[in-house]
């Protein structure tokens, strides 16, 4: 019998659609990419997209900006976060959340984080109290919602305010609210690797005119935050356009000719990554020695990634799967090893920040492995890849230990 392969690629993201393509011509043929630069009568791309996101979101104000780690240093400065002030953020996060803490000179503070990825609600009161944070920089990691609705509670209590960092989860919600729309600002991005695709790009809302005010200047807005159409009234300007200093990272008219025809499509992607995610929920559940993360009823997810996890696992013991598996074609990444891989990397290796000791999320990171599911899987790859998982994970959970740690390279 020949062997179970697959042959997908983990990377390959769908095609821009169309009515992108072309309205991305439309701008090329022009050449008028800059988002201040328009004809008379003429509204910028970049305008229209944020006026259009914002009435998706439900929210007053949007800005568009070059990346979703661009928006996240805007927002810190946009809310006032000083030089050497404690940030809140979790543990278990990617490195442009505590890079953007850092860009501002303010201090990362780790939290805690569960089995289900998410703040551990306990740790984060503490860190609080102890530290004097004032600001929680929210990762939604992965795609995970926490209970939003007991978070906002909390913070409410503490006197700390939440940016949402919505990269993993736009199109998300918990009970029915959109990721983003819990906090004072919510932060998403349009890497590649996201829910709607230009490459780079990142988006801030907030219902907050001051907050909005300070971060379109912030973006590099000279003085023509008049052709934004999804900000804050002319006053709102007035009071700050003096004192806020530019830090341009603006979106230019040529991604976002890209992005607005995909955002009619988002709602569509969320229901087939939902389809591709529950396969492969499905073909592991109940794996020995392999635990899902059980997604609670209130949430609704983006199934753009996956992540399981394997409590008690070696080293070896892991890199041996890991190594199985890629050899029949299924690239599975790893947040316990000791040297970052990729984007794998975890708050020890950022040496920017204090050290700390988070002995739960150690844990967890440990045998926490993750997974790409891009829309060019269809639901019956997603089928195949856990089969593949399975069969391996019997084989490698159930054996012998291995001799040595070999762990596979995956760029």
């Amino acid at each position: 019998m020949t062997e179970d392969v697959f042959r997908g690629s983990f990377t390959q993201q769908e095609a821009i659609p169309e009515a992108g393509i072309e309205a991305a011509i439309a701008v090329l043929r022009h050449g008028r990419l800059h988002r201040y630069n328009t004809a008379p009568g003429e509204v910028a791309e970049a305008a229209l997209l944020e006026e259009e996101f914002a009435e998706l979101m439900g929210a007053k104000f949007c800005l568009a900006v070059a990346s979703g780690g661009y928006a996240l240093g805007c927002a810190l400065r946009a809310v006032g976060v000083q030089p050497g002030a404690p940030v809140l953020t979790n543990a278990f996060t990617l490195a442009p959340v505590p890079g953007a803490i850092a860009s501002v000179g303010a201090r990362p503070v780790f939290v805690e984080v569960t089995e289900q990825l998410v703040l551990d609600f306990g740790d984060l009161e503490a860190k609080a109290v102890a530290s004097g944070a004032r600001v929680l920089m929210l990762s939604h990691m992965r795609g995970h919602l926490c209970d939003m609705e007991a978070l906002v509670a909390l913070c409410d209590r503490l006197g700390v305010l939440i940016i949402e960092d919505c990269a993993h989860t736009m199109g998300a919600a918990w009970k029915g609210v959109a990721s983003g729309r819990s906090g004072l600002i919510g932060c998403y991005s349009m890497q590649t690797y996201k829910h709607i695709n230009s490459g780079e790009g990142g988006f801030l809302i907030s219902d907050d005119e001051a907050v909005m005010a300070r971060a379109v200047l912030l973006s590099g807005s000279y003085m023509l935050y008049g052709r934004h159409r999804a900000a804050p009234s002319a006053e709102a300007f007035e009071a700050v356009r003096m004192d806020v200093p530019n830090i341009s990272g603006r979106m230019d008219n040529l991604r976002a000719a890209i992005l607005r025809p995909q955002l009619g499509l988002l709602a569509d992607r969320v229901a087939r990554w939902g389809e591709r995610y529950r396969a492969l929920e499905a073909g592991l559940r109940g794996v020995p020695g392999l635990q899902l993360v059980e997604r609670p009823a209130e949430e609704t997810y983006v199934g753009s990634s996956f992540q399981f996890l394997l409590p008690g696992w070696s080293e070896a013991r892991v890199g041996a799967l890991l190594g199985r598996v890629l050899a029949r074609g299924v690239e599975l990444k790893w947040f316990g090893a000791a040297d970052p891989v990729a984007f794998t990397s975890r708050y020890q290796h950022w040496g920017y920040a204090e050290p700390q000791h988070l002995p739960q999320t150690d844990r967890i990171l440990a045998g926490l492995v993750d997974m790409r599911v891009p829309l060019t899987f269809s639901v019956a790859d997603c089928a195949q890849i856990a089969r593949i998982i399975k069969a391996e994970a019997l084989i490698v959970g159930q054996g012998p230990e291995p001799e040595a740690v070999v762990l596979p390279v995956i760029q």
